[in-house]
């Protein structure tokens, strides 16, 4: 039964429902589909593929992967380290905002649902998802495994939406590119845990790109 609580606060905690605003942001992903270079299913999968590759995997599990660490210990200095390192790897000023409103509400509903904790990090400009996540998974003792693996699904099943509704793809194709992208996180996850300190980092260039170029994008549906 036990386990069982942990499972269900995970799928709380990864369903897009969750009142954070994640729904509003597109990550870039508009503006490749304005600019052309994304039209169809097989480019989505591509350029989803490509950023968890290049970019997810060395950057945001690794990082999410010592939050945790650092929650477990009580250590507010390893968190502010690794939430300031986040930020400062995001490539662009809209993924930078993004990170700390997203981790600011996060921190908001937490202190709501009664984690006095979280009231420091409702405004506090090193508040990351990543942190406010990895915290929350800490005291519902979520497994640090089956986070990662979970925080990994809410990014990608995020993204999908988006492409459902920007592409357009189908409610199936969506599914179908769900099914193919799942298949990789497993090992991405087990990836992420070998990387070293030193090794965290990585870029994917379109991703910056177009999320600069949707920085000032005349008209679109997503937030900036």
């Amino acid at each position: 039964m036990v386990t069982d609580l942990k499972l269900l606060r995970l799928l709380q905690l990864v369903s897009p429902g969750l009142p954070i605003g994640m729904y509003s942001y597109s990550q870039g992903m508009e503006s490749a589909v304005a600019d052309g270079w994304i039209s169809k299913s097989e480019e989505t999968q591509q350029w989803l593929a490509g950023i968890l590759q290049s970019s997810f995997a060395h950057i945001d599990l690794p990082i999410l992967d010592r939050l945790y660490s650092a929650w477990e210990n009580g250590d507010l200095d390893q968190v502010a380290y690794w939430c300031q390192t986040l930020i400062a790897l995001r490539e662009t000023a809209e993924l930078r905002l993004e990170d700390r409103h997203s981790g600011q509400a996060l921190a908001r509903l937490l202190f709501s649902l009664g984690f006095a904790e979280m009231q420091m990090w409702c405004r506090h400009q090193d508040a990351t998802l990543a942190g406010m996540f990895s915290f929350v998974a800490v005291q519902w003792q979520i497994p640090k495994q089956q986070m990662l693996i979970g925080y990994c699904w809410s990014w990608l099943e995020n993204q999908v939406l988006c492409a459902v509704k920007l592409v357009p793809l189908g409610q199936v194709a969506g599914q179908q590119l769900l099914i193919a992208l799942t298949e990789t996180i497993p090992s991405l996850v087990e990836q992420a845990l070998q990387i070293e300190d030193k090794d965290i980092g990585g870029s994917a260039f379109s991703l910056a790109l177009a999320s600069s170029r949707h920085e000032m994008q005349y008209s679109r549906l997503f937030r900036s």
